[in-house]
């Protein structure tokens, strides 16, 4: 059998039953119980393979991946009720990819992998977003800089951004700031990124989790696993996203 249709042969099982007795029933005839006269035998015959109308499961790979499911369904509840951005009528352009990465920055992703032991796991694939953003602040002065998304999340609450109180703008405890009227420059590294000033062909950012390098320069590819896509929007003179996806094991 293909391992994905094994896999999906699994988990049909998984969210049929509650337990793992409850499977190795269904698979026992009374014609079994008749001769066998043990239930408790009947359960380890299925169990071994010996009897049953069914798929044969172990049970560690039962029992597995039942508490995979149960915490990726945990963790997605979990998404839903911390997503600032859900059921916000969201008009512009920038606020709506803000939107559609806001789960992905705040939370990370979780993909199931079966090992070569016939069992299965969780592996992180986070994808992490940096933003590009150019405008005037409330002084009226140009101002741009490059935001890490999954750490101002964590740090400060974006309803008032995406219910439109306010504007996100870059800050100069972002990763980069720089003020075109007073010319200050700023640059701090972020849990996620170290930030790499001095490099002679522009500024770049190194993601500490699998080290690839994100380059911003517009002129360049952005970097392995990373995109780059202009926002066309009315709220800035210029914005940019930056996606990233590590896929490096934990």
């Amino acid at each position: 059998m293909d391992p994905d249709e094994g896999l999906t042969a699994v988990d049909n099982i998984v969210t049929q039953f509650s337990t793992y007795e409850d499977f190795l029933d269904s698979q026992i005839t009374t014609v079994d119980l008749y001769y066998l006269e043990d239930e408790s035998l009947a359960r380890q015959l299925v169990e071994l393979g010996y009897r049953g109308t069914g798929e044969v499961v172990k049970r560690e790979d039962f029992e597995a991946r039942k508490a995979a499911i149960e915490i990726a369904m945990l963790a997605e509840r979990t998404q839903k009720k911390t997503l600032t951005s859900a059921g916000k009528d969201l008009q512009d352009n920038f606020l709506k990819a803000l939107a559609l990465r806001e789960e992905d920055n705040r939370n990370g992703k979780v993909s199931m992998i079966k090992t070569k032991a016939r069992t299965w796991s969780t592996m992180p694939q986070i994808k992490l977003t940096v933003i590009f953003i150019r405008d005037r602040n409330s002084h009226g002065q140009e101002v741009s800089g490059y935001i890490d998304y999954a750490h101002r999340l964590k740090i400060e609450d974006f309803e008032v951004y995406f219910s439109g109180k306010r504007r996100l703008l870059p800050k100069p405890t972002d990763m980069s700031f720089y003020n075109w009227d007073s010319h200050i420059a700023v640059c701090n590294s972020t849990p996620n990124y170290q930030v790499i000033a001095d490099n002679p062909e522009g500024l770049l950012f190194k993601y500490k989790r699998d080290r690839k390098i994100l380059n911003v320069d517009p002129k360049t590819l952005p970097g392995d696993n990373s995109t780059r896509t202009p926002i066309q929007t009315e709220l800035y003179i210029q914005a940019v996203i930056f996606d990233h996806i590590s896929r490096r094991k934990t």
